[in-house]
């Protein structure tokens, strides 16, 4: 359903406001130290504070990410990222906790740290499992998750991209597969663009 969902949601965001999709820009597949720019010191910081160690200057080959969507159709495109549950978790919440006040994205930060805040229990199984060599300790992925989120949060408007736009599955399982979708999808995007 994962996967499910994330196609319903990336179809209709991009419907929705006629834009099309492209693929996950070269800067944010593996960011280092020259991707990260400006942000580079509060990423090291931040991944210190998740694992105890020191965030590499290059990133793993290993490392290498993709987002859910790229939205592209008015001359500036725009990282969209689905949101599950597997993305609610104290990890997330501290990354989010960690935001400057000038960093611009496209979605409610208290909002997602609340759901982040109110998981008790974090998912096991390869959700959580060790993800080496960044990410070697126990919930390793859950901590890899959180990191890789920051970074599309915080990297685009680096880059010249507006800011993350962030949709919650709490926001659209509701609706998403009804005939209220598209109305609804309107309504979510008119809020938050």
């Amino acid at each position: 359903m994962v996967g499910e969902l994330q196609a319903a949601v990336v179809t209709s965001v991009a419907e929705t406001l006629g834009v099309g999709l492209i693929g996950t820009p070269g800067w944010l597949l593996r960011p280092g130290r020259g991707e990260c720019g400006r942000r580079w010191s509060l990423t090291r910081s931040i991944y210190r504070d998740l694992t105890g160690l020191e965030l590499p200057e290059a990133m793993p080959p290993r490392e290498t990410r993709r987002v859910d969507g790229v939205l592209e159709g008015d001359g500036t495109p725009r990282i969209l990222e689905v949101d599950e549950r597997q993305h609610f978790n104290r990890y997330r919440a501290a990354t989010l906790r960690r935001y400057p006040t000038d960093a611009r994205v496209a979605f409610p930060v208290e909002t997602w740290i609340h759901e982040s805040d109110a998981k008790a229990r974090l998912e096991g199984g390869g959700f959580g499992k060790p993800k080496p060599p960044l990410f070697p300790a126990e919930h390793g992925r859950h901590m890899q998750r959180a990191f890789r989120d920051m970074l599309a949060d915080l990297l685009p408007p680096e880059h010249g991209y507006q800011p993350t736009l962030r949709i919650g599955d709490f926001e659209v399982l509701p609706w998403i597969y009804t005939s209220q979708a598209k109305r609804r999808m309107r309504e979510l995007l008119d809020q938050r663009l």
